[in-house]
């Protein structure tokens, strides 16, 4: 069976992925919604460059809650590519791809291995949502309007159909849903 991308990502109920400054201090990180879970599902993190830059190789502080480390290290044992058109070559962290997308991809679900996640940033999920690469869309979504900031959203080309398979409820008051892609 082919690996599956999912596009796992904290939104706001009007619809953005950060505030118009970057910022995320809205998005709550409860161990009630199985996010350590998620992380033992995949082995594969997909970043955009700035996305990576800021977080690939982020290091919680000692204040950190005992739950946010054991997800940073979940997510540093995982394999990482990095899609840029500038950073070339391959460090001891991540594989950077730079052009080939679609192959790419479909090379990486057809080989063995757990699921894989997308982790952004906005134009990368753009992208692989425009070549039909997100089989997964696992939206949490947050109880706090921004206003503004940055859309989950932009630039999509063509009218994609989902179809709803699970809701959870959090007592935080954040709404997971998920949905698959419905192939036409």
């Amino acid at each position: 069976m082919k690996r599956k991308i999912i596009l796992d990502l904290a939104v706001t109920l009007d619809g953005f992925i950060e505030g118009k400054n970057g910022e995320v201090d809205w998005c709550i990180m409860d161990s009630e919604m199985g996010f350590v879970q998620f992380l033992h599902q995949i082995d594969t993190i997909l970043y955009g460059r700035k996305s990576y830059d800021l977080w690939g190789q982020f290091t919680p502080e000692i204040d950190h809650s005992d739950m946010e480390k054991e997800i940073w290290e979940l997510v540093h044992r995982k394999q990482k590519y990095v899609f840029s058109k500038t950073q070339k070559g391959t460090d001891h962290k991540a594989i950077f791809v730079n052009d080939h997308i679609l192959e790419v991809v479909n090379q990486l679900k057809n080989e063995p291995g757990k699921d894989i996640w997308l982790y952004g940033g906005a134009s990368l999920i753009t992208t692989f949502i425009n070549l039909g690469l997100v089989d997964e869309f696992r939206l949490s979504v947050h109880p706090v309007i921004l206003g503004e900031g940055k859309p989950l959203f932009m630039d999509i080309k063509q009218r994609l159909n989902v179809k709803l398979v699970n809701t959870r409820t959090f007592s935080s008051g954040v709404v997971q849903l998920i949905y698959h892609l419905t192939k036409s």
